[in-house]
């Protein structure tokens, strides 16, 4: 068996538990598999119309959590008005290959809840 915390450890303090907290809710992991796919940076705009069904202060605290996690990316460009574009850092592309496993098991496994 597996033990992907150490049981010394408090559950607070897991980082499996504060990854899986972090892709686990219902927008993080959409958001870094669309920038992921995207050829260049995506704007706000861009990103929110791609994503579609998200609201801009989800959107937006989304961002926040994962540039403060370290795997986005926000560059912000001095022009009026301001340009603002989002990409995935080293850290967010090296996740990227295993949310494309978890998009790709959901896609075989839960179509139809089969």
């Amino acid at each position: 068996m597996r033990v992907f915390c150490r049981n010394s450890e408090p559950v607070d303090f897991c980082p499996v538990k504060d990854v899986f907290d972090r892709i686990g809710n219902k927008w993080t992991a959409l958001i870094m598999l669309t920038l992921g796919q995207a050829e260049r940076p995506m704007r706000y705009r861009q990103l929110h119309e791609t994503i579609g069904d998200i609201s801009q202060k989800v959107l937006t605290a989304t961002l926040k959590n994962l540039q403060e996690d370290g795997l986005v990316a926000r560059q912000v460009y001095p022009e009026v008005p301001p340009r603002v574009d989002y990409s995935l850092t080293a850290k967010g592309q090296s996740l990227l290959p295993h949310l494309y496993s978890l998009a790709e098991w959901a896609n075989e496994h839960m179509r139809g809840n089969n």
